[in-house]
């Protein structure tokens, strides 16, 4: 009973993390560019938005602040990578460095600024996540109901319409000349300049995409648990990482619609929070968590090389090498 009591605000927390896994999604796999810089524009996001509510600004031009500021995190790297010719991995750890620096100078030299709830009741927290919106005569007398009705909280609904939008936002720009030149920039980078596409802007623009949904997501993050932290992003690249590649390998043969494949990203990143909170449930010590995660990440990398091997040698014939789908839209 308390895995399942817990179950609400696990998926919450999952949806969250898997809307930043979404901007990681759009650097690992559309750019094809291995992008570090998530671990300080998620911070840099909560920052940007616990300052600007504390000092009595409106909770959605922070949010959509919030995302600048990812957007300007993503254009140094871009910048850095394109322009300065350092590599795609080394550009986004220098970002991620000055990150720290930023966030810092945002909070006020403090590592830890607090967002009370009681001071500025915003819709996502912590607190709401138990509370069904649903009348309380549906389910007082059923025990299983009750925990049913938990899943129809506020903190919840508001997410998933989060998500919702910004999935239908980012399948209508990809299917547009724009983002059809970005993907093809990612799926092959040679015929992308043969065909006169601008190759240096379409990463850059990619990798400011990337980390404004990452900042915006550390926003979010922020109002849920009440606070932000300088180091509240520390690990979030492989947390996304995590929520692709789980949604992906659970997912991947059966959604082949590019809107779809954001929805497992989204379902990936429930199914981990799901799974981290089975783990702790069951006695693990969350001292062991980063290892769990570790080892989660490296199994499901490993299951498609894995499967292509079972395939060659007991398949009777060798797997062809997945192409990345550019033109698919629909």
């Amino acid at each position: 009973m308390p895995f399942l009591n817990a179950l609400p605000g696990a998926i919450t927390q999952g949806i969250i993390w898997g809307i930043m896994a979404i901007g990681v999604y759009i650097t690992f796999k559309i750019l094809d560019v291995a992008d570090l810089t998530v671990d300080g524009s998620f911070a840099t996001g909560g920052a940007v938005l616990v300052v600007m509510v504390t000092s009595g600004q409106n909770l959605y031009l922070a949010m959509f602040c919030a995302f600048l500021a990812g957007c300007l995190a993503g254009l140094a790297t871009g910048v850095l990578h394109t322009k300065f010719g350092i590599p795609a991995i080394l550009a986004g750890i220098l970002t991620q460095l000055s990150l720290y620096s930023v966030n810092l100078r945002i909070q006020s030299d403090m590592a830890n600024v607090p967002l009370p709830y009681m001071n500025y009741k915003y819709p996502i927290t912590l607190r709401n996540v138990n509370k069904t919106l649903l009348p309380v005569e549906v389910s007082k007398d059923n025990e299983v109901l009750t925990m049913l009705t938990r899943f129809c909280n506020q903190s919840l609904l508001i997410c998933l319409l989060i998500s919702g939008v910004l999935i239908g936002v980012l399948y209508w720009f990809f299917g547009t000349e724009r983002g059809h030149a970005l993907r093809v920039t990612g799926s092959n980078l040679a015929m992308a300049r043969a065909n006169g596409i601008n190759t240096d802007n379409n990463k850059i623009i990619g990798i400011v995409l990337s980390n404004g949904i990452v900042a915006l997501s550390g926003g979010i993050l922020s109002q849920y648990q009440g606070f932000c932290d300088v180091n509240m992003g520390r690990g979030a690249i492989v947390i996304g990482l995590a929520a692709v590649i789980i949604g992906e390998v659970l997912l991947g043969k059966i959604f082949h619609n590019f809107a779809l494949k954001l929805v497992a990203t989204i379902i990936g990143g429930i199914v981990y929070y799901v799974v981290i909170t089975l783990v702790l449930n069951m006695g693990m010590k969350a001292n062991d968590l980063k290892l769990f995660t570790a080892l989660v990440v490296g199994i499901f990398l490993g299951i498609p090389f894995w499967k292509a091997q079972f395939t060659q040698k007991f398949g009777g014939k060798k797997a062809a090498p997945e192409e990345k789908e550019v033109t698919e839209n629909a």
